[in-house]
């Protein structure tokens, strides 16, 4: 059984999203904790479904790679065979990075390596592409540059807000995610083979 730990910093609707698939017995991944840089609204639904939570609060170090390093504590402590980035705000430095490559990943809401950053949607609807994408990627210590482990296409409909877009492009986020971390638990998808 895979061991996951996920990391937020928000409402944590993927979060969500993979409890509810670990609470399948048929599903070969167990959430074991869940850590924020802030007091985020997803911890709720972490409480709810009884597991563990933490919170490491961003703005009580000196730097990030303080506040890194206790993170690292607390990783250290759980042993996580994975960790899933979940709406985390944060960078992780090179070194925590390091530490857990390639067992840390992240979903983007966007067809990678288009649009990185923290505004992918947003961007995706300033080129005025046709389309856009969700993607889920083994993170490195660039900005959504690591290797890709699935992505999707979705359509930019006209009249897309970014709220809209985004709304469209989270499903496809969560199924993506879900897929993985079964893939990854099974065996069947290797995050050290992808380049």
């Amino acid at each position: 059984m895979l061991s996951v730990a996920v990391l937020i910093s928000g409402t944590g609707s993927n979060l969500r999203a993979l409890l509810e698939a670990a609470e399948d017995p048929g599903y070969p991944a167990r959430i074991v904790a869940v850590g924020a840089d802030r007091d985020a609204a997803g911890l709720a639904h972490a409480e709810e479904f009884g597991i563990p939570t933490f919170v490491v609060p961003f703005r009580d170090f000196a730097s990030r790679e303080e506040w890194a390093a206790e993170l690292g504590r607390r990783l250290d402590d759980i042993r996580p065979d994975l960790i899933v980035l979940s709406g985390l705000m944060r960078l992780l430095p090179a070194s925590l990075v390091a530490k857990w490559q390639p067992r840390i990943i992240n979903t983007h809401p966007a067809y990678l390596p288009e649009f990185p950053g923290a505004h992918g949607v947003r961007d995706a609807l300033a080129a005025g592409v046709e389309q856009t994408g969700a993607s889920v990627i083994v993170v490195d210590d660039g900005v959504d540059t690591g290797p890709i482990l699935a992505q999707e296409r979705i359509p930019v409909l006209p009249g897309d807000a970014e709220d809209t877009l985004h709304e469209r492009i989270k499903p496809v986020e969560r199924r993506l995610l879900i897929d993985v971390v079964r893939r990854i638990a099974t065996g069947e998808l290797d995050p050290s083979a992808h380049p």
